[in-house]
């Protein structure tokens, strides 16, 4: 008589657990393929899928699409209280960081930053679309959306460095406050392309609207991340009492 799938499940997942915490799976380990380990197990394709869905949900392992499974590394801890940016953030905690400029170039205002960013109907906002690596993995694809007549000449920029430091060299504005929404959510498009995702997988979405220091709303940062590649950590005797937290830890 064969085990039931849910104990077959229970199995793998248990089995894999322990490697990946006594080390013999280390982080940024490539799984065997799906065939051999069914073969492994001794269970179906559809059991073992169902098991590392499991470990998958659980930040345990990654899938790239076309690529296979890997064994997740260690989380980034992302505070969004933090005046910190990206490559500030990711070599604080020993990492490191990336980012590439997938595109730039001015487009009209997406109706829903109209009234966020105080602007006229159709206003022209200038687009920045990069992707983000820790430790040579893709986690974070973001587009800013900037309000172009306070940043001429920024397509001219190297926008692969920190906006954060480049608004203040440059343009000699500093981030005052941010409103921002954290959401989970499914991966569409570039977003999915360039993390290696397949359509519809879990990711984590972070939308800002970042004010300067004269309290004028300047940008929005829409990120999605990898759901196993963060950890959001927000220390309550850190923030102010406003729903209008400071932050500043992508940039």
């Amino acid at each position: 008589m064969e085990p039931l799938p849910n104990t077959q499940i229970a199995h793998i997942t248990e089995t894999l657990r322990c490697q990946i915490a006594a080390g013999a799976l280390p982080s940024g380990a490539k799984l065997p393929a799906e065939r051999e380990l069914a073969s492994l197990f001794d269970t179906t394709r559809i059991t073992l899928k169902d098991a590392l869905s499991m470990l998958e949900a659980e930040g345990l392992i990654y899938r790239e699409e076309r690529r296979g499974w890997f064994v997740s590394r260690p989380r980034l801890v992302y505070n969004p209280a933090s005046r910190s940016h990206f490559h500030a953030l990711v070599a604080a905690q020993r990492r490191r960081a990336e980012t590439r400029v997938l595109g730039a170039e001015a487009v009209v205002a997406p109706f829903e930053l109209v009234a966020e960013l105080e602007l006229a109907p159709l206003s022209p906002l200038f687009c920045i679309r990069r992707a983000r690596r820790i430790d040579d993995r893709v986690v974070l694809h973001v587009t800013h959306f900037l309000r172009p007549h306070l940043f001429p000449g920024i397509e001219r920029q190297d926008l692969s460095q920190s906006l954060t430091e480049l608004y203040r060299r440059e343009y000699g504005l500093e981030y005052g406050r941010s409103r921002f929404d954290i959401c989970p959510t499914a991966a569409r498009g570039e977003a999915a392309r360039v993390l290696n995702l397949a359509p519809g997988s879990p990711v984590l979405a972070v939308t800002r609207i970042n004010y300067d220091q004269f309290g004028r709303p300047i940008d929005c940062d829409r990120e999605i991340w990898r759901h196993d590649a963060v950890r959001i950590r927000i220390d309550s005797n850190e923030c102010p009492s406003s729903l209008d937290v400071p932050l500043r830890s992508a940039g």
